[in-house]
């Protein structure tokens, strides 16, 4: 790999692509019902045990908007470290369906659209077009994770873990 490259993984939200550097994901787990937290957020399921430790486990489909779905057998956690407020954040993230890593080269990565999405683009790092076999490009969202939480929302999971 080379330096202009970054490897990360690809997840699945419906028939979205997007993606987090390789970097943040500590493991990747089976989905599990959280346990619940009362008051939270909307899009916070509750508690996922991680290694005998409760980490925040958001929903990304209702944190960027789109509507909620049924866990099935390809729903995963991905457990990532962010960095926010000066601190490492764990989180869990529930996506459909975890893809592949990829590596994009620094190159490859567009600046997110302003308009023309349904999620809100301050989440956005960049996209990467990509070739699918059929010919039709598709397009991969790369998450800023540090801007996926305001400061408001780290101090909240920071308190709940």
């Amino acid at each position: 790999m080379s330096q202009a490259e970054g490897q990360f993984v690809t997840l699945g939200l419906g028939a979205e692509v997007f993606a987090v550097p390789v970097a943040y994901v500590r493991e990747i787990l089976d989905y599990a019902e959280p346990f619940a937290i009362p008051e939270g957020p909307a899009y916070l399921l509750g508690l996922t045990d991680v290694r005998g430790r409760g980490t925040p486990t958001l929903d990304l489909r209702r944190k960027l908007g789109l509507p909620a779905v049924e866990p099935g057998p390809a729903t995963r956690i991905l457990v990532v470290d962010v960095p926010a407020d000066g601190r490492t954040l764990s989180l869990g993230l529930v996506a459909d369906r975890v893809i592949e890593v990829a590596a994009f080269a620094e190159a490859q990565i567009e600046d997110a659209p302003d308009i023309g999405v349904p999620w809100r683009s301050e989440y956005i790092r960049g996209v990467v077009r990509r070739d699918s076999s059929s010919g039709v490009g598709s397009f991969v969202v790369i998450f800023d994770l540090a801007r996926l939480l305001t400061s408001q929302d780290a101090a909240f999971l920071a308190q709940a873990a």
